[in-house]
């Protein structure tokens, strides 16, 4: 019963496969190839205008050049106080920007306080060398605790960075996962609700290592080839990468992955909402789940098999914890079985 991560999961054999298909043969290097061209229009239909596609390995490379692109003496980025970017990166987002720095903005449940956001921009007087300059603001979909950002959110977030000069960043490592539950197409969920840079992420969604660095407008991704070189995120051969989006983009595949991983979510959450002894912190709304349970039956599931991780209650907003009780989160992918659900429901009887 794996629940610890949608990056343990392996990858789907489609993607696999058309790996294999591409292994073969000659094809030209950095980007220059048939297929790497191929899948870059392939994601222009997706986002239904033309957009700039840059490959990279990772989603904290993503996260981290897309701040470099942004950079500007003194710099500084505005993120929710729990997002990956700030928390989980390592520096790498400070230290591939030329030191660019991030100023969290509380919220509640994974998600950025409007208001909170303005008053904490305004806080950066222009001018003042001291404190530096606001140079972007940055939104995690789905959020770190399994939230979402509806899509009237983000318009109200673009409007502030219209307001302010600042180019609006979308953390999209689990984008196929909030899209499926939005309902709605990859444009309406990025630039037309005013995103102008997006992570998206395939490796949490069946795919071996495959993130994008995607510019909504190519005007504003000038320097990026630059940056990524610099950065050593340039792959050679990079027909590999090209060669998983291919397959994970072709006829739906990507969104048909997150909304079984979706789905499982959903039913795992409702076994753990019928259970005795443990309760939802929060209503799931990707394929990440969180509840509270005493500790001995945390620790009585580990013994049966059960992988998850205990998680801070930092963002947890209103949720107190009795004695003895421990906040866990459990993740789902596009390879969790709904046998794994119901021997985990059967344990938590």
């Amino acid at each position: 019963m794996q629940f610890a991560s949608d990056n343990w999961a392996g990858a789907h054999e489609k993607i696999t496969e058309n790996l294999g298909r591409h292994a073969q043969g000659f094809a030209s290097a950095y980007g220059t190839s048939e297929i790497d061209r191929a899948v870059d229009r392939r994601f222009s239909e997706i986002f239904e205008r033309d957009v700039a596609v840059f490959f990279v390995a990772t989603g904290t490379a993503a996260n981290s050049l897309a701040q470099a692109s942004i950079s500007v003496p003194g710099g500084v980025t505005f993120a929710h106080s729990q997002a990956h970017i700030i928390t989980d990166e390592g520096g790498a987002p400070g230290f591939l920007s030329a030191g660019a720095r991030f100023q969290g903005v509380d919220g509640d449940l994974g998600r950025i306080d409007r208001d909170g956001l303005r008053s904490t921009i305004d806080g950066f007087a222009p001018g003042n060398v001291h404190v530096g300059q606001p140079m972007g603001v940055s939104i995690t979909q789905a959020t770190e605790i399994g939230t979402l950002y509806e899509l009237a959110d983000i318009a109200a977030i673009a409007a502030i960075c219209r307001e302010k000069g600042l180019p609006l960043h979308m953390d999209g490592a689990r984008f196929a996962n909030a899209l499926v539950t939005l309902n709605c197409s990859a444009a309406d969920m990025t630039w037309r609700q005013g995103v102008d840079i997006l992570s998206f992420g395939g490796t949490k969604n069946g795919c071996w290592c495959a993130e994008a660095l995607v510019f909504m407008n190519p005007e504003h991704a000038r320097q990026m080839p630059f940056i990524r070189k610099r950065a050593a995120q340039l792959f050679s051969k990079s027909r590999f990468i090209a060669a998983q989006f291919e397959a994970y983009l072709a006829d739906g595949l990507w969104l048909e992955l997150a909304a079984h991983a979706n789905a499982m979510a959903a039913a795992l959450a409702e076994r753990l909402d019928a259970s005795r002894d443990c309760r939802l912190a929060w209503q799931p709304q990707a394929n990440e789940v969180f509840a509270i349970m005493p500790g001995h039956t945390a620790a009585a599931l580990r013994e049966k098999g059960a992988i998850f991780h205990e998680w801070s209650m930092a963002g947890a907003e209103g949720q107190i914890l009795r004695d003895g009780e421990k906040l866990v989160r459990l993740v789902t992918s596009f390879a969790t079985s709904p046998d794994e659900i119901d021997r985990f429901g059967d344990l938590i009887k």
